[in-house]
């Protein structure tokens, strides 16, 4: 299974000192029986021959291309290499980290533009780590997004899915404290967000006509403008639009009683409010195999749902169903997605 006309996919190395670099070298290593897609890890080569060593691996790691990694894929991990060496030990990270995390996504969103790489998929980073190295953006999503605006020209507005064979979700509003959530949810933002939605679960997840059903901000969706005016005055208007749209919206849903089995039967993907309303139910749901899917961006973006774990990187525990699932969706999608306009 390969993406995007047989190219392979660029896998982030994500912060070096945490657990990427293990579930990239387990999944390597059990690419046969895992069924794994030709991917190639932009990282450092002897950093990441130390960190096979200390897991006790024994696996062929060969620099190459992204032209040269389907090949190579059947016989050595495929390793674009970074232009700064990584230095950084499990659980321990260092002035190196940053600078190979950064490096590498720059270095996997420059090849899928270019048509070198099908999809991109992320390893973990730590924001943490960055932010004292002076990122300034959020996250993952919003710095991916920047990058394909500044190499595309275009404006983009990312959309955070997470998704699972259970359930999708996506949060209206993502990493913000609660009370600002409901400051920030406006009837525009999620018109424009259900839009992305709608049109890349068509396009990319091939769903002709996709379902959406959109979750009510308070209790009870606001039992008709008693618990709350929100429902009324933001989301009901913001389902009114979709639906005027010609989009299969339904809403605002009492979000308890959305995410039993049998409602979930009834949509594609659910729209939720904020972080928690979205995240709780799929990470309860799939919390070993859900995967992140950035939607709105120009090409495919994929990466397991969990973080760095510096506790058990190292150690040989890390458990690669996530990341494994990151790179088999990003495989599929990009196989259905047009690549991108070479900007290269």
């Amino acid at each position: 299974m390969t993406g995007g006309a047989g190219l392979p996919l660029a896998l982030t190395l994500g912060e070096p000192a945490g657990i990427g670099p293990d579930l990239a070298l387990a999944i390597w290593q059990r690419r046969r029986t895992l069924d794994a897609p030709p991917f190639y890890l932009i990282g450092d080569v002897d950093f990441l021959a130390a960190r096979a060593r200390q897991l006790g691996l024994d696996i062929a790691i060969a620099r190459a291309t992204p032209a040269e990694a389907s090949a190579v894929f059947a016989t050595a991990l495929p390793v674009a290499p970074l232009a700064v060496p990584v230095t950084a030990q499990p659980g321990a990270p260092d002035a190196s980290s940053a600078a190979a995390a950064i490096g590498s996504i720059d270095a996997a969103v420059a090849d899928v533009l270019a048509g070198r790489a099908a999809a991109v998929v992320t390893n973990p980073i730590a924001k943490s780590v960055l932010y004292r190295a002076g990122f300034t953006d959020p996250g993952h999503t919003e710095y991916l997004a920047r990058l394909a605006e500044r190499a595309t020209g275009k404006a983009v507005m990312p959309v955070m899915m997470l998704w699972s064979p259970e359930l999708a979700v996506v949060p209206v509003t993502i990493h913000v404290a609660l009370k600002d959530a409901i400051e920030h949810l406006t009837t525009r933002l999620i018109v424009d967000t259900g839009r992305i939605v709608a049109r890349d679960m068509a396009a990319r997840f091939g769903i002709a006509r996709p379902r959406l059903a959109v979750a009510g901000l308070n209790p009870h969706a606001g039992e008709d403008g008693t618990i709350g005016r929100e429902d009324r005055e933001i989301v009901a208007p913001a389902v009114a639009q979709l639906r005027a749209d010609g989009i299969d919206a339904r809403g605002p849903l009492p979000a308890d009683t959305m995410f039993h089995a049998a409602a979930r039967e009834t949509y594609d993907v659910a729209l939720c409010m904020y972080h928690d309303q979205a995240l709780i139910p799929i990470k309860t749901l799939a919390f070993d195999h859900g995967v992140n899917v950035t939607l709105g961006l120009p090409f495919v973006r994929t990466s397991p749902d969990h973080g760095t774990a510096f506790d058990i990187a190292g150690s040989g525990r890390a458990d690669p169903s996530s990341l494994l699932a990151a790179l088999k969706l990003a495989a599929r999608l990009s196989a259905r997605t047009p690549a991108p306009a070479s900007v290269a």
